[in-house]
């Protein structure tokens, strides 16, 4: 999958108008973002990005005296798994049950469920707050409503939400991502965790759930807004009687349009949660 990157510079530099531009950059396209000493790196699939949307926004920025300069570029195709081999994480400690690793940094305690990552990457490790409160919440599923139950993981990434629901009783994890390297990654991460035979990592986008068969009781994605918005619908087919849809991979400010649009697909919000500015939020039928 290709992607352009995008290097802002924000002057005055402020964290409300990082958090501002993170939402005007999301309407076109952005995915994912990382504050820089100037302002803000951000990542857009090429295919999906809309520079009139983006120049509209920044146009009509809503803080005064604020300039906002931009220079995007191709982003370097290559495999980032290697590099996250070599560069590691500390171990996260979800909750005082759940520790997350890699193979370089073991946890200096024992703790009843252990997930161990070969990735780096904010979104794909438990370091970013969303992953964290995706995994946080299945951890209070566990007893209720995980043991047995077929689990689908709409951008799989890493593949840890499935790993995570996997270890904590699920029967059965199918996965997508539109990244080669995030479904070999996703792959490789499940034979680490022995639970290679309950998981299945596909190629594409939320089109390819026409090729799997069935329903899921549980239903996670950790997508930025535009997309949920966009495949919520094909998340709302999947879901068989009784099941759970939880998303997250987007900001506190994006909520009221999520749950307006699961509304009109005939979902109920069960819970929210928020960690600093991100957002969590459980729906069922």
């Amino acid at each position: 999958m290709k992607y352009f990157e995008a290097d802002f510079t924000i002057s005055p530099y402020s964290p409300d108008a990082i958090d501002l531009l993170a939402d005007i950059a999301g309407e076109a396209g952005f995915e994912s973002f990382e504050v820089t000493p100037t302002g803000l790196k951000g990542y857009v699939q090429q295919q999906l990005f809309n520079p009139k949307q983006l120049d509209l926004g920044i146009a009509d920025f809503p803080i005064e005296c604020v300039n906002i300069t931009y220079d995007i570029h191709e982003a370097e195709d290559r495999d980032w798994n290697e590099q996250w081999e070599q560069e590691g994480f500390e171990p996260i400690v979800i909750q005082p049950s759940l520790v997350i690793h890699d193979g370089r940094h073991l946890p200096d305690e024992t703790y009843l469920t252990s997930i161990e990552i070969d990735a780096r990457q904010a979104f794909g490790t438990g370091t970013h707050e969303t992953t964290r409160m995706i995994c946080s919440t299945l951890l209070e599923l566990r007893d209720q409503r995980l043991a047995g139950a077929r689990v689908l993981d709409c951008g799989t990434g890493t593949g840890i939400l499935s790993i995570c629901a996997l270890k904590l009783g699920a029967a059965e994890a199918i996965g997508y991502d539109i990244d080669e390297w995030s479904v070999d990654n996703a792959r490789h991460n499940a034979v680490i965790n022995q639970v290679d035979d309950h998981f299945q990592s596909l190629l594409g986008d939320a089109s390819i759930l026409n090729k799997v068969d069935g329903t899921f009781d549980l239903v996670l994605a950790n997508i930025n807004r535009n997309i949920l918005l966009s495949d919520l619908p094909a998340f709302r087919e999947k879901m068989s009687d009784r099941a759970l849809l939880i998303l997250s991979g987007f900001y506190t400010s994006d909520t009221t349009m999520l749950i307006s649009k699961a509304e009109t697909l005939g979902l109920t919000l069960q819970k929210q949660r928020e960690d600093h500015d991100w957002a969590c939020l459980v729906f069922s039928l």
